[in-house]
């Protein structure tokens, strides 16, 4: 808000403060505080079986890509142990607030698994694939969920209500 004192400190600007200032609230504020939900739904409230097991901590990440020169940022990292007792990475998730989810972050999710197998021998193919959104979910990509047993859709009600 810092750019924007003074003329919050002048009468009646508040309003266009606020309407030149929403697309700055949403990406600072909402969207990491939706990433910030999705984590913490993640750790306490979801189901074993959403995740692939019992999930034993919950981080953010962002592993590099070498092959590609850059590095992704991943909202949601679920953990658990196997049966030896080693540590696994059970789920990674993507999180939106504005947006509505769509094939694309399927894709990114899908490639950024893949990146985790080849760097990580903590990751395996069955590592979930997890995608929350507040503004919902293309057409079609509910079906494509209910066929893959490795895709988890969370929305709203999902959030509030289910595991």
């Amino acid at each position: 808000m810092r750019p924007e004192w003074t003329d919050l400190e002048r009468p009646a600007y508040a309003g266009q403060v606020w309407e030149r200032s929403q697309t700055a609230f949403r990406s600072r504020v909402l969207g990491p505080h939706f990433e910030h939900l999705a984590r913490t739904w993640t750790r306490w409230h979801a189901d074993p079986g959403t995740l692939g097991g019992l999930g034993t901590r919950v981080a953010s990440g962002v592993p590099p890509d070498p092959a590609g020169k850059t590095s992704h940022e991943v909202d949601v990292v679920v953990f658990g142990r196997a049966d030896d007792g080693k540590e696994v990475i059970l789920a990674i998730g993507e999180a939106e607030y504005g947006d509505v989810i769509g094939r694309g972050h399927l894709q990114r999710l899908e490639h950024l698994r893949d990146l985790l197998i080849r760097r990580d021998d903590r990751a395996t193919a069955a590592t979930r694939l997890l995608l929350f959104s507040a503004a919902g979910f293309v057409p079609g990509l509910h079906e494509v969920a209910r066929g893959r047993e490795d895709l988890q859709l969370v929305d709203l009600d999902r959030l509030y209500g289910g595991s």
